[in-house]
């Protein structure tokens, strides 16, 4: 079997179930959720409407990026969950074997998957931008806030959270070859998500020179990718950090680092 019969493979098995709008559904709904959150705390502080806040207003020029890059900064767990899900699935349900028939050459399967993944990561990252951007701007005009949709600044970051949904899918897909068990990855991946990382990071802001270390967590990467969001802001408290290029290397590099050893161990075991 070819790379373009192996893609339409992975692309029917991909879209023929309800896995994938399923999880765009809950995806776009906790996006517009953060976003419309952020705004009307920001936009209200910043506006000077919103009544017994503490602190100095934060920087109006700094507001759209912050709540339009929660995008990513919250929805990045759902590519990896797909990208993950695309290879455990396969792997529960035993449906490998006659893709190895079909196709012997696994390393062609592999990269149809990444083919695959890649389009459902820049599907999510349209979705999750669409409402980052929606509700965030929608909030923020209520407030008399400038939206900055025809600014470069804004559609550069949405490209760069379209490329970093893309990038955590692969990373998805490089979970899935190393973790054959499809509740241990998932359990993996929202156990490091949701609990690990931002309780590191979070420390890397309060810890002196721990900066440096966590500036190289996959989610770190991600933030320096997209450019200044929420939690990046929170977590590295004014420290170092990488530059948007380097950040997408990293996050790249990981995705790259897991597959190969996917390759090495699991990709070559018998799936029966």
């Amino acid at each position: 079997m070819s790379l373009a019969a192996a893609t339409r493979s992975e692309y029917t098995k991909q879209f023929s179930t309800a896995g994938w709008w399923v999880l765009g559904i809950v995806l776009v709904a906790y996006v517009a959720f953060t976003a419309g959150v952020l705004a009307f705390v920001f936009g209200g502080v910043a506006s000077g409407q919103l009544s017994g806040a503490r602190g100095p207003a934060p920087s109006v020029d700094g507001i759209t990026g912050l709540i339009y890059s929660s995008a990513t900064a919250v929805g990045y767990v759902f590519p990896l969950l797909v990208g993950t899900l695309m290879v455990t699935t396969e792997f529960r349900h035993k449906t490998l074997t006659p893709t190895f028939l079909a196709t012997p050459r696994r390393g062609v399967v592999l990269v149809g998957k990444f083919v695959v993944a890649i389009a459902v990561g820049l599907l999510y990252g349209i979705l999750g931008s669409l409402a980052a951007v929606g509700a965030g701007a929608a909030v923020l005009s209520i407030f008399g806030i400038d939206v900055a949709l025809t600014t470069a600044d804004t559609w550069e970051l949405v490209g760069r959270m379209l490329l970093a949904f893309a990038l955590w899918a692969l990373v998805g897909i490089g979970v899935g070859t190393v973790v054959r068990n499809q509740v241990a990855a998932i359990v993996i991946v929202l156990a490091i998500t949701l609990f690990v990382e931002p309780i590191v990071r979070t420390a890397g802001g309060l810890v002196e020179g721990f900066a440096g270390v966590v500036k190289w967590f996959p989610s770190a990467a991600s933030d320096a990718l997209v450019g200044q969001t929420i939690f990046g802001v929170m977590g590295m408290a004014g420290g170092d950090t990488l530059d948007w290029w380097a950040g997408g290397l990293v996050l790249l590099g990981y995705a790259v680092a897991l597959v190969v050893i996917g390759l090495l161990t699991t990709w070559r075991r018998d799936v029966d």
